[in-house]
């Protein structure tokens, strides 16, 4: 009783108090309920490849990803069932079956995956046989108590696991446009000391304008790979992203897309990142996780963006990496989505030479992301950092 309260005032409480208590005596007063809401507008985010190819069937990895995760499917599951049609697709060279090979023609896959409720994770890198390594790198994050597989390891594990093991991913689309740049350029890839004091791969870069303009290498998957975010409308993140990495690339190079904070970034409570484009500008900022960390502060996912995009830009400086007036000479694309479904897509450039030829472009080289809400698939125009396009070396 408080010096305020009245004897009388009092009785009258623990008396109603008593009455209404099961054992019918004094009960302390609940604590109240606090319901905090987890609701969401359901949104799955994605590269742009992500709304382009279907695998013979009705939809793309958006629509089907949406279609999944809004019937009950969980988060993670639904998005990896959206990509795992690019990765089976024969006409995408910038993922799973029909990638573009390493220099020595084999078809290496990285693969992240993220769920957010569970707070979990798992990956695989420089995976060889395995036609869906997001798949096996889901199996990673459930079967494991690891986040990365890599090589050999990661093939044996995923044979262990069930999974069909494949002398060669290649098709013939595959094993034609490396049997042309074989033919054209130097395979070794390494650079020499001076070239980092000069424009260097100048002759490559000709060569593989050369392959394009020809059709031989579709423009848009020299630099492939699919990321996927989604979150449902209870409010749980998830992420997947999948590659075949650069194409041509020295044997056993992993770029950002298997690495947590750089190719993939997750956290239930605040959202997700991915990117595609130039992996190692990407691992060397961990950009993903900053982006995340940046929604965390309440920065909306287009201003998260934003800030990897200009701490890339601040953190390349070696010549051969940067245009005339000091630019990144190369494009990366950040897609990044919060928990209340709020997402963004932004790039370096906003116009991009590699880019023709999606789905539905109609604006020239304009970078694009792919869009599912309860209104449908989309593909939609990036945003840029720097004004103007990214032009390739002459």
């Amino acid at each position: 009783m408080t010096p305020r309260q009245s004897r009388r005032a009092f009785m009258k409480t623990t008396t109603l108090a008593a009455a209404v208590s099961p054992l019918g005596a004094v009960a302390a007063p609940a604590a109240p309920s606090i319901i905090r809401s987890r609701t969401a507008r359901p949104v799955v985010i994605a590269s742009a490849n992500g709304n382009f190819h279907k695998n013979g069937g009705s939809k793309t990895c958006v629509e089907l990803a949406f279609e999944r995760l809004t019937s009950g499917t969980d988060i993670l599951e639904s998005l990896i069932a959206g990509v795992n049609l690019v990765e089976l697709d024969p006409e995408d060279t910038s993922v799973g079956y029909g990638g573009l090979p390493n220099a020595d023609g084999v078809v290496q896959l990285d693969a992240c995956c993220m769920h957010g409720p569970k707070k979990r994770a798992g990956g695989v890198a420089a995976l060889e046989g395995v036609r869906t390594p997001s798949l096996v790198a889901h199996a990673v994050m459930e079967h494991t108590d690891h986040h990365l597989l890599v090589g050999r390891g990661a093939q044996e594990f995923a044979r262990n696991m069930g999974f069909t093991i494949e002398a060669d991913l290649n098709t013939e689309k595959s094993r034609k446009a490396w049997l042309e740049w074989k033919r054209q350029t130097d395979p070794k890839h390494y650079l020499r000391p001076e070239d980092r004091k000069t424009s260097a791969h100048v002759d490559h870069q000709r060569i593989l304008r050369r392959l394009i303009a020809d059709g031989v290498i579709p423009s848009r998957h020299y630099w492939g790979t699919i990321h996927c975010n989604g979150v449902n409308a209870q409010g749980d993140v998830a992420g997947v992203t999948t590659t075949s990495g650069l194409a041509w690339k020295i044997p056993g190079r992993v770029g950002d897309s298997p690495i947590l904070g750089a190719g993939l970034y997750v956290d239930g409570t605040v959202g997700a990142a991915g990117s595609t484009g130039r992996g190692e500008a990407n691992l060397f900022n961990l950009s993903s996780h900053l982006i995340v960390e940046s929604m965390r502060q309440g920065r909306h996912p287009k201003d998260a963006c934003l800030e990897a995009l200009r701490r890339i830009r601040s953190n390349t400086i070696e010549r051969r990496l940067r245009k005339p007036n000091g630019d990144p000479n190369f494009n990366i694309t950040f897609y990044a989505i919060n928990a209340r479904g709020e997402h963004a897509a932004v790039a370096m450039y906003a116009e991009d030479d590699n880019e023709r030829g999606w789905a539905g472009q109609t604006d020239g080289r304009r970078v694009r992301y792919a869009l599912c809400t309860e209104e449908g698939p989309k593909t939609l125009p990036c945003e840029g950092l720097i004004p103007g396009a990214l032009q390739d070396p002459a």
